[in-house]
C-alpha cells in the first residue's frame, strides 16, 4: 500500500518518475550474499517522519551495496563500545556502518536503556539486533531494502536514502530475547518496561513480533525508519528471497552476564534469577505407615484401650471368683450384722481397725462440711426476721457490688478483644499508624449486570476484542451517574458546625490540605475518562497502517486498561488514562471478574471512595462517619430503584461494626425468651404435684423465680464489681456468663430442693433444722462444684487473650457469687416459701388457704422412681456396661483424631446477620476480586541507607544483593514491593532525563547533587515497602499468609544485620485489610497460637476440677481421677463433634470450651460424690443409687434447664449465635449429659473408689463411738 502511494507521488514529475525507476533497478540488483552492506553512513533526516514528534533524529542511511569496511583506529573502538558482539579483533573486524552511525545508533541506543538498564542482558539483547540491521558486514543476508527515497543529504547533495527494509530474525533469538525483556520492570510506575515498547499491546498482549513491530514503526517518534521483522521458524525457508538467512545469534538470558561484565538481572527483573529463601517448610502432614498419623493413632489407642479395658474384666472376674472362694471356706459373708442399735444391716460388719486412713480423711471431710452446714443453715433461718434481713442483706451486697455497672466500658472493637495490648501485632500496629498514617477508611460497591450480552468490538489498533455486556457505554455512563450522585453528598455536621461533604474527610494523597472534590481519590473506571461525560462521547477518525476507520471510548479504555499509567493514549484522541485527582486506576481496582487479565471480559464494576482514617478522638472521625451513613443511605436507595440496571454489593468502613451491633440489639428477645423458658421450666419442675387441689400451694413459682433473680444479680454483682477495678466487659460476657451462671445455678437449686422435697421431716424436727439438715446434706456438694467451677475459671484468667481473660474473670466471680447467694438468700427465701407450704397458704396469693393438708411423706416425683426402677437397672447390667465402655472409648478416640482436624479460625462473615447486605458484599469480594490486601513491610530506625552496602540491600535492580528486601518480598509474594530506593537509583541515573533541581529555597532552579540527599539516610525513623498479596479468601489463608510472611521478615532482618553499620532491631510485616481500615495482623494473630492458648487455658481449667474433688473428698485421688478422665473426654468429645457440625475453633470456641468444663464439672462432680458417699455393698448398686438419686437432679437442673433455652436459640439471625451458642452448647449440654449419666456410671460401676469402710462403720456404730 505504501510502495503504491510512494509510485504516485514519484510518478507526478518527470525527474521524480526518473529517480523512482533508478531506485528500483538499484534495489533488483542488490544480491543477499555474506560480506556485503545493504546501505552505509548517513544520508540525511527521512522526509516521511515528522521532526517534531521525533524523539531521537530521524536520520536514515544512503542506500549502498557495496562489500562491508574493515574498521581501524576510533572507528573500530566506536564499533567495540557500542555494538561489542561484532568485535572480531582489531585486524578481523568489518562492519557496514560508519562512525557517525555507530555515534546515532549509541545516542538511540541509549535511550531505551533508561528503562531496559535494570537488566543487562536484557539492554543487550536489544541493542544485539539494532546492531546486526545496522553494522552486521553480512548486512545483506538479513536486510532486504524495500523503499528508498532521494532526499539532500547533510553535505547538500542528493543521495538515495533507504527509508524502509525488512529484517530477518530467527525465532530463536527473538523469542529468547523478548523473554530476557518481558520482566524488566519500572520501579517508579510499578509496571513492565516491555509495556512501554509494545504500543497499544501493552505488558500483558505484547509477543515477540508486536514488541519487534513497536520498534520498527517510524511513527511512533522512536524509530528513525521503518522496519518490518520478519521472525521466521528456524529451518523454514519458504518465501525467502535466495540467499537471506534469518539472523539466528545467540540471545542471552536474564539470569547471565553480558559479555562486557553486566551483571545478572535481578530477580524482581527475571524469575529465573530468584533464589528460594530459605525459611521454615510448611509443616507437611503427620502419617504414619502412609496414612493420616493421626488416624493410626487413634486406630491404635482405641485397640489398646478396649484391649485394656477387657483384659481388666478378665483378671477381676477372675479375682473376684477366688475371693468368693475363700470367703466361702472361712464361712465369711453368711449372715447379717447388726448396727449398734441392733438393726440388722446388709453391709458385713466393719471393724474400726479396718478403716484406712483416706477412709478417715473422707469421713472427717464430709462430716466437717455438713456438720458446719447444717449449723450455718439452722443458725441463720432460727427465726423468720432472720430470713428477710439475710434477704435484705444480700440484696445490698449486690446492689453494692452492683453499682459499679454505671461506669461499665463495654469493648466492641475487634482489636480489643483478641489481641492483648502487648502482642506483637499491636505493637507492629500502633508503631506503623504512629510513623505512617493509618491505611485509609474503604467505601465500596461492586457491581455486576448479569444478562446482558456482550459484543466483540474490532478496533483498529488493538484488534478483534471481546467485551463483556456490563463494560457498554450505557452502563459506563450510569455508574458515572451514580459515583457523582456519591461524592455530591452533602449533610449538615454537628461536629464541623457547617455542611459538610466529602472532600472534608476524603483522602486527597496529592492534596490533602485543602483539598476538593476532584482531589478526593475515587477509583473506578470513569476514571479512565477523567469523569468526563465528553470523554466518554468522544470518537475520531484515524487511519493506521493506510486503514482508517473510528476510534472511540472503547479503543481508549482498552489501551488505559493495560496502560494504566500513561498520561495520553496512543489513539488521536489523545486522553489520559490517569484519574481526575492525579493517580493512576490499575485494571484491579475498576474491574473484576476477568481472566487472564483480558480485562475487558470483566464481569464487575468496581467502585471505590477512600476517607482518611480519622483516630476515634478526632472531631472529623463522627463526620467521617456520618458521611458513610450516608453513602449507606444513598446506596440502599439506589439498590431499591426498579430502573437499577446493576445488581450490587457494597459496604462501608464502618458496616462491620454496624451490622454486629445491629445483629446484637435484634438478637437480645432471643436471649430473653431463652431465660424465660429456662425460668419457666424451673418454676414448673420445682413444683410439688401431688394433689390438684394443693397445685397452688405446692408450685414453687416464687422459688423459681428466687433462683433466677440470684443468678441475675450473681451475673450483676460480678460486672459491677470489674466495672470498678477497670477491667471492660464485651458483648461475649453478656451472653455467656449468664447462661454458664444459670447452668450451675439450677443444678444446684434442683439438687437442693429435691432433696428437700425428697426428704421427711423427723420426729421433733423444726422446720428450720429439717432445711440446716438438708443444706448440710447438699452443700458440700455444690461447694465442690461451685469452687471447683470458680477455680477453673480464676485460672483461666491467666490468658493472653483479653477477651477469654475477661470471660474467665467474670465468669469465676459470678459463679461464686451464685454459690454464696444460694447459700443465704436462696436458703431464706426457701424457708418463707416452706413456712408458706406448711400453712397451706397460696403462691402469690398467700392471704388465701387450702384445707387440704400435706402429705408426710417423701415427695419422689416422677423422675426419681423412673430412673431408679428402670433406666438405672438397664444401664448398669453385665451387657450394658460393656457396650457403654466399648462406645465412649470410640467417642472418644474418633474424637481424638477429629480434634487434629478440626479447622482453626473465625470468618468474619459469620459474624454478620443472615440477611445482613455484608454477606452478599463479601461473595462478591471473593468471586471478582482478581488481587489480594495490600502489604507493607516495614523497617524501624537503625538501617543505613547512606552506604552502597545500605542500599544494595533493599533494591531490586542490577547490582543489587540478590538476597535484598525487595527481592525476597519478590520471591515470597511473586508480586513486586515498590521501593522508593529503586526510585531514587533510577533518578541518579544519568540518562534517565530526571530533573534533579531544587524547586525551593535559596538554590531554587539550580542542579542538586544526589550527596545532599543522602545526608537524610541515616536519619530515617522507619521505611515501608509495599506489595499485594495475591488474594485471600478465608481465616486460614490469612493465618498462613502472616505465619510465612513473619518467617520472611525475620529472614531479612537476619539478613539485614549482617551489614556493616547496621543496627537495625526488626523488619515486620503488616497486612492491611480492604473491608476495615484495621491492620488484619491484629486479628489474625491469635490464631498463630490459639491451639497453644486453648491447650494452656483447658489444662489450668482442667487442675481445681481434680484437685478441689480430691481435697473435698478427704484426698480421694480415684474419685478426683475418674472425675478428671470424664471431663477431659467431654472436651475432646466436643471438639471432635465441633469438627463434623463444621464449627471452627477459635476464641469464641475456645470460651465456650472453657464454659464446657465448668458445665462438665455439674454433669460429673455431684455423680462422683454421691457415689463416694454411698455405702452399698457392690460397685453396681452404690452406681444404681448415684444414677437415681443423683442423676435425676443433674438431668432435671442441668441438662433440662440447659436444652430448652438452647434451643430457642436456633431463631436468632446472628450466624454466630447459631454456631457458637446454639450449637456449641447444645453439643456440651448433650455430651455433658451422656458422659455423666451414661457413661461416668458405668466408669464408677468399674473403677470407683473402694468400699470405704469409713462411712459403713459410721452408719453401723455411730459418729462418736467410731471417732
Amino acid at each position: 500500500m505504501r510502495l503504491s502511494r510512494n509510485c504516485f507521488l514519484l510518478c507526478s514529475g518527470c525527474h521524480k518518475c526518473a529517480f523512482f525507476f533508478t531506485s528500483m533497478q538499484v534495489l533488483s540488483e542488490a544480491q543477499h550474499e555474506p560480506g556485503f552492506c545493504a546501505f552505509y553512513e548517513e544520508c540525511g533526516f527521512n522526509p516521511l517522519v515528522d521532526d517534531s514528534t521525533a524523539l531521537i533524529p530521524p536520520t536514515v542511511p544512503c542506500l549502498n551495496y557495496s562489500p562491508a569496511r574493515h574498521l581501524t583506529g576510533a572507528h573500530y573502538l566506536k564499533l567495540k563500545q557500542v555494538c561489542p558482539m561484532l568485535d572480531n579483533g582489531k585486524s578481523n573486524t568489518y562492519a557496514c556502518c560508519s562512525i557517525k552511525q555507530l555515534k546515532s545508533l549509541e545516542s538511540s541506543l541509549r535511550l531505551s536503556k533508561v528503562i531496559l538498564l535494570r537488566c543487562p542482558s536484557c539492554a543487550d539483547n536489544f541493542a544485539h539486533l539494532h546492531c546486526i540491521n545496522t553494522c552486521s558486514p553480512n548486512q545483506t543476508q538479513t536486510v532486504e531494502v524495500t523503499k528508498v527515497m532521494n532526499i539532500t543529504t547533510f553535505q547538500n547533495t542528493t543521495d538515495t536514502a533507504v527509508v524502509a527494509y525488512k529484517a530477518f530474525i530467527s525465532t530463536t533469538f527473538a523469542d529468547s530475547a523478548f523473554g530476557s525483556c518481558k520482566n524488566v520492570r519500572i520501579p517508579a510506575t510499578g509496571g513492565f518496561a516491555i509495556g512501554t515498547m509494545c504500543g497499544p499491546y501493552g505488558a500483558t498482549q505484547c509477543t515477540p513480533q508486536y514488541w519487534y513491530d513497536f520498534q520498527g514503526d517510524s511513527s511512533n517518534g522512536l524509530a528513525p525508519l521503518d522496519i518490518d521483522f520478519k521472525l521466521i521458524n528456524e529451518g523454514n525457508t519458504t518465501g525467502l528471497p535466495a540467499g537471506v538467512v534469518p539472523y539466528n545469534g545467540r540471545a542471552l538470558k536474564c539470569n547471565e552476564t553480558t559479555p562486557t561484565e553486566g551483571e545478572a538481572c535481578s530477580c524482581q527483573d527475571c524469575t529465573e534469577s530468584c533464589q528460594m529463601i530459605q525459611i521454615s517448610p510448611t509443616t507437611s502432614p503427620f502419617t504414619l505407615l502412609g496414612a493420616d498419623g493421626y488416624l493410626v493413632v487413634s486406630i491404635i489407642l482405641f485397640c489398646l484401650l478396649t484391649f485394656a479395658f477387657l483384659l481388666y474384666l478378665f483378671v477381676a472376674c477372675f479375682l473376684r471368683s477366688r475371693r468368693n472362694r475363700k470367703d466361702e471356706e472361712k464361712g465369711r459373708g453368711k449372715g447379717r450384722g447388726k448396727d449398734q442399735n441392733s438393726n440388722d444391716v446388709n453391709q458385713p460388719l466393719i471393724d474400726p481397725a479396718e478403716v484406712t486412713c483416706t477412709d478417715r480423711n473422707s469421713l472427717v471431710a464430709q462430716a466437717f462440711l455438713s456438720s458446719k452446714f447444717q449449723f450455718w443453715g439452722t443458725l441463720m433461718l432460727f427465726c423468720i426476721p432472720s430470713s428477710f434481713k439475710v434477704l435484705l442483706l444480700s440484696a445490698v451486697v449486690v446492689a453494692v457490688f452492683s453499682a459499679g455497672l454505671k461506669s461499665i466500658e463495654l469493648t466492641t472493637d475487634p482489636v480489643e478483644l483478641w489481641s492483648a495490648t502487648n502482642s506483637r501485632a499491636r505493637m507492629e500496629k500502633e508503631f506503623h499508624d504512629t510513623t505512617f498514617d493509618p491505611f485509609f477508611r474503604t467505601n465500596q460497591l461492586i457491581l455486576t449486570a448479569p444478562g446482558r450480552k456482550g459484543h466483540q468490538y474490532d478496533s483498529l489498533l488493538f484488534g478483534p476484542t471481546n467485551f463483556s455486556g456490563i463494560i457498554s457505554k450505557e452502563l459506563i455512563m450510569q455508574l458515572l451517574e451514580l459515583q457523582t450522585r456519591i461524592q455530591n453528598i452533602e449533610f449538615w455536621s454537628e461536629d464541623l458546625n457547617r455542611i459538610a461533604s466529602l472532600k472534608d474527610v476524603c483522602f486527597a494523597p496529592l492534596n490533602p490540605v485543602n483539598s476538593s472534590l476532584t482531589d478526593c481519590a475515587v477509583n473506578s473506571l470513569p476514571q479512565y475518562f477523567q469523569n468526563s461525560v465528553n470523554n466518554i462521547n468522544a470518537k475520531v477518525n484515524m487511519t493506521e497502517n493506510g486503514v482508517t476507520a473510528e476510534v472511540d471510548w472503547r479503543d481508549h479504555l482498552i489501551y488505559c486498561l493495560n496502560s494504566p499509567l500513561s498520561f495520553k493514549d496512543i489513539t488521536d484522541l489523545g486522553l489520559s488514562c490517569m484519574a481526575d485527582y492525579g493517580a493512576p486506576v490499575f485494571p484491579f481496582l475498576a474491574v473484576g471478574g476477568y481472566k487472564d487479565e483480558n480485562f475487558t471480559d470483566a464481569e464487575a464494576l468496581i467502585l471505590t471512595f477512600s476517607l482518611n482514617n480519622y483516630a476515634r478522638d478526632n472531631v472529623k472521625f463522627k463526620v467521617a462517619m456520618q458521611w458513610e451513613q450516608e453513602f449507606i443511605n444513598m446506596v440502599q436507595e439506589y439498590r431499591n430503584n426498579p430502573n437499577t440496571n446493576f445488581t450490587f454489593a457494597f459496604m462501608a468502613e464502618r458496616s462491620l461494626e454496624d451490622e454486629i451491633n445491629r445483629t446484637t440489639a435484634e438478637d437480645i428477645p432471643i436471649f430473653m425468651i431463652s431465660y424465660a423458658v429456662i425460668f419457666v421450666y424451673i418454676a414448673v419442675a420445682l413444683g410439688e404435684y401431688s394433689s390438684l387441689k394443693r397445685i397452688l400451694v405446692d408450685s414453687k413459682f416464687l422459688v423459681g423465680l428466687g433462683g433466677i433473680l440470684v443468678v441475675g444479680c450473681s451475673v450483676l454483682a460480678s460486672m459491677g464489681f470489674y466495672s470498678w477495678i477497670g477491667i471492660p466487659s464485651s458483648l461475649v460476657i453478656l451472653q455467656v456468663v449468664p447462661f454458664l451462671v444459670l447452668a450451675v445455678g439450677a443444678d444446684n437449686i434442683f439438687i437442693f430442693v429435691l432433696e428437700y422435697q425428697r426428704d421427711v421431716r423427723r420426729a421433733g424436727e423444726t422446720r428450720e433444722e429439717h432445711i440446716g439438715r438438708i443444706l448440710g446434706n447438699v452443700a458440700p456438694s455444690m461447694l465442690l462444684c461451685s469452687l471447683s467451677e470458680s477455680v477453673c475459671f480464676f485460672l483461666g484468667g491467666l490468658s493472653t487473650m483479653p477477651a477469654v481473660k475477661s470471660f474467665a474473670l467474670y465468669a469465676a466471680l459470678a459463679v461464686l457469687m451464685d454459690f454464696v447467694l444460694q447459700m443465704t438468700a436462696f436458703v431464706a427465701l426457701l424457708s418463707l416459701d416452706a413456712r408458706r407450704q406448711d400453712n397451706n397458704r397460696c403462691e402469690l396469693v398467700c392471704c388465701l388457704t387450702v384445707k387440704t393438708q400435706r402429705a408426710n411423706k417423701p415427695n419422689e416425683g416422677f423422675l426419681l422412681p423412673l430412673m431408679r426402677k428402670y433406666y438405672a437397672p438397664a444401664l448398669l447390667n453385665c451387657y450394658s456396661r460393656i457396650i457403654v465402655m466399648v462406645v465412649f472409648i470410640f467417642m472418644f478416640c474418633a474424637s481424638l483424631f477429629l480434634m487434629f482436624h478440626v479447622t482453626v479460625g473465625l470468618d468474619q462473615e459469620l459474624a454478620m446477620p443472615k440477611g445482613s447486605y455484608m454477606l452478599d458484599y463479601f461473595q462478591y469480594l471473593y468471586k471478582y476480586f482478581e488481587v489480594g490486601v495490600p502489604v507493607y513491610f516495614v523497617t524501624k530506625k537503625g538501617y543505613n541507607f547512606s552506604t552502597m552496602a545500605g542500599m544494595n540491600g533493599v533494591c531490586s535492580s542490577v547490582g543489587c544483593d540478590e538476597y535484598s528486601l525487595t527481592q525476597k518480598i519478590q520471591s515470597y509474594l511473586a508480586i513486586p514491593a515498590n521501593s522508593w530506593v529503586d526510585d531514587y537509583i533510577d533518578w541518579l541515573n544519568p540518562g534517565s532525563g530526571c530533573c534533579r533541581l531544587y524547586t525551593s529555597g535559596p538554590n531554587i532552579g539550580n542542579f542538586c547533587s544526589a550527596s545532599e540527599v543522602n545526608l537524610f539516610f541515616p536519619v530515617f525513623p522507619a521505611s515501608r515497602f509495599m506489595a499485594y498479596h495475591t488474594p485471600l479468601t478465608n481465616s486460614q489463608e490469612f493465618t498462613a499468609a502472616l505465619l510465612r510472611a513473619r518467617e520472611l521478615a525475620h529472614n531479612i532482618t537476619m539478613g539485614m544485620r549482617q551489614i556493616p553499620g547496621t543496627r537495625i532491631r526488626l523488619i515486620f510485616y503488616i497486612l492491611a485489610f480492604r473491608p476495615s481500615s484495621r491492620v488484619t495482623n491484629v486479628f489474625y494473630e491469635q490464631y498463630l497460637t490459639i491451639v497453644s492458648e486453648g491447650f494452656f487455658t483447658i489444662s489450668q481449667c482442667l487442675v481445681p476440677t481434680f484437685v478441689v474433688c480430691c481435697l473435698l473428698l478427704g484426698l480421694d485421688l480415684r474419685s478426683g481421677f475418674l472425675n478428671l478422665i470424664t471431663i477431659i473426654m467431654i472436651t475432646v468429645d466436643t471438639v471432635g463433634v465441633m469438627t463434623l457440625w463444621g464449627i471452627d475453633y477459635n476464641a469464641v470456641a475456645l470460651i465456650n470450651l472453657v464454659t464446657a468444663v465448668g458445665i462438665s464439672v455439674e454433669f460429673v462432680s455431684h455423680m462422683t460424690r454421691s457415689f463416694a458417699l454411698s455405702i452399698k455393698p457392690t460397685h453396681v448398686e452404690r452406681a444404681k443409687e448415684a444414677t437415681a438419686n443423683m442423676g435425676s437432679a443433674v438431668f432435671a437442673g442441668v441438662a433440662m434447664t440447659n436444652l430448652p433455652g438452647i434451643l430457642v436459640l436456633a431463631l436468632a439471625k446472628a450466624q454466630l449465635i447459631q454456631i457458637f451458642f446454639f450449637r456449641l452448647n447444645l453439643i456440651i449440654t448433650l455430651l455433658g449429659m451422656a458422659h455423666g449419666l451414661v457413661f461416668l456410671p458405668v466408669l464408677l460401676s468399674y473403677f470407683g473408689t473402694y468400699f470405704i469402710g469409713s462411712f459403713v462403720c459410721l452408719h453401723q456404730r455411730g459418729v462418736k463411738s467410731f471417732l
